[in-house]
């Protein structure tokens, strides 16, 4: 099987899955933001033979799928939304990359009730890396992970079996490093911003 073929089972293996206290993404809207993704965010994201794979923490919620936006749903992503703009902006000034040469997704591939800041326990972010981000990098086999968000990290972390080499940002899982980095949208320093894009792109130039 191709490695897209292996990653259209994933989506379907989503699509097919519930989890207690969430909704799934065909349950609003007639299924208008359904794809076969297992996020849809990898609509705009979905180079399988990338050396870079980004991982975001939940692609919606309950408040936030109430009506249709068309570029939503086109890109799989709100380009206007300051994580889209920050994450694009970073990609490009430390990688020299635009989001089209990576596979970007979503950890958490179910729908929360309430906002986009609603709270998401870590037990059901490690349920989902181990059932379909995990996967995802054994077919896609990037040189490096951005997991954005210290949950998002530690929950591939903590569901990880087999890590090695685990430093205090980053550690190894087969043939790719998985590294923390900040959430775009948070407010931190340029300088620890530029530490730990500067990292990856070291360890990208070394392998």
């Amino acid at each position: 099987m191709t490695k897209e073929e292996r990653l259209l089972e994933l989506a379907k293996l989503r699509q097919n899955t519930r989890y207690d206290g969430y909704k799934c993404i065909s349950d609003y809207l007639d299924k208008y933001y359904e794809c076969d993704y297992v996020s849809p965010y990898s609509k705009s994201a979905h180079n399988t033979n990338t050396d870079v794979f980004i991982v975001l923490q939940d692609w919606s919620s309950d408040d936030n799928l109430q009506g249709k936006c068309e570029e939503t749903n086109n890109l799989g992503y709100t380009p206007t939304v300051r994580t889209n703009i920050n994450l694009l902006e970073y990609l490009r000034q430390y990688l020299g990359l635009e989001l089209k040469d990576t596979y970007a997704t979503n950890l958490f591939p179910f729908v929360k009730m309430g906002g986009m800041s609603a709270y998401l326990p870590l037990r059901d972010m490690r349920k989902a890396a181990k059932e379909f981000t995990l996967p995802m990098i054994h077919i896609i086999q990037p040189k490096i992970v951005i997991a954005l968000g210290r949950k998002t990290y530690d929950a591939l972390l903590k569901s990880c079996d087999d890590k090695k080499q685990v430093s205090k940002n980053s550690f190894s899982y087969q043939s790719s490093r998985i590294f923390h980095q900040p959430h775009p949208a948070a407010r931190i320093s340029n300088l620890k911003k530029e530490k730990g894009w500067a990292a990856m792109k070291n360890y990208l130039d070394q392998c």
